[in-house]
């Protein structure tokens, strides 16, 4: 399945699928708790999914959004629908950020059938598409699915190899440029980024109308950062969120795929801050 999906192509699979399952990961850093704006207006029979306490551990010295536990992660996967086999796709508000932590969060549990919706509810209103209010009951028993998590199919990186991959190979910081120099840091500890990591914000990812830019022009973003093929890279951000999304990012140019991705520093700055670990500024 093809990391990213249209609009229009997911309003047709719902159609022509019906085991298809929408989440809803809307997600605002400092909030307000993107569950109000799913509960004004939603894609149909969308499942709001909250990041902090729903695909994310306790914050703690694994950072702010530390990776789920397996068991955790799959009683929420199973209670919105998730079936062996289905189809899942994943949206945020627009840049989709937030739900490439979703897209790498199932293909790391072992699932691959999962897109982001490109656009996110943005792109969805904007071409018109029905709207909802209406909140489907959480799924128990035999109406749950059935989708079993097998945690490690993608690539984690920690904190010695995360250095390491600065040092050998690519590490690419998904934050915003005046943070990435150290310029400010509006969350965690320290304000800078790991020592030999080029800045590549996520916001990049995205044209002026908030959809994906294609593969050849994610490609020569890339290429211009010294990432191409056969490069050793990885990606990280302040807590491994919108890091995902430069995972996503690199398998839609053509630069890794779905068998050799790109790996994650999930514990990302709030992590190497916790740490204690070396602080490069400027770039």
């Amino acid at each position: 399945m093809h990391p990213l999906i249209t609009p229009e192509a997911l309003a047709d699979a719902l159609s022509a699928r019906p085991a298809t399952v929408v989440l809803d990961v809307r997600w605002r850093l400092g909030g307000p708790p993107g569950r109000q704006d799913y509960e004004v207006s939603h894609v149909p029979g969308a499942v709001y999914v909250d990041l902090d306490t729903e695909l994310s551990a306790a914050p703690g010295a694994g950072g702010r959004h530390p990776l789920p536990d397996p068991e955790r992660l799959q009683e929420v996967l199973r209670r919105a629908g998730v079936r062996e086999g289905a189809q899942v796709v994943a949206y945020d508000a627009g840049d989709g950020s937030v739900a490439a932590r979703v897209w790498w969060l199932l293909r790391w549990a072992g699932f691959a059938e999962v897109a982001v919706l490109d656009g996110g509810f943005a792109a969805w209103e904007a071409a018109g598409l029905p709207v909802s209010a209406e909140v489907p009951e959480a799924l128990t028993g035999d109406a749950a699915g059935d989708v079993v998590v097998r945690p490690g199919q993608m690539p984690v990186l920690d904190a010695d190899e995360a250095a390491a991959l600065a040092s050998e190979g690519v590490l690419l910081d998904a934050r915003a440029a005046p943070r990435y120099r150290g310029e400010t840091e509006p969350v965690d500890p320290k304000a800078g980024h790991i020592p030999g990591a080029l800045n590549a914000p996520a916001t990049g990812h995205v044209g002026a109308d908030g959809r994906w830019l294609g593969p050849q022009e994610l490609a020569a973003r890339f290429a211009g950062l010294g990432v191409s093929g056969g490069v050793a890279v990885g990606a990280y951000c302040g807590s491994g969120v919108t890091a995902s999304s430069v995972v996503l990012a690199l398998e839609v140019a053509g630069i890794t795929s779905a068998e050799k991705p790109a790996a994650l520093y999930a514990g990302s700055w709030s992590n190497w801050c916790a740490l204690d670990r070396e602080v490069a500024t400027g770039g």
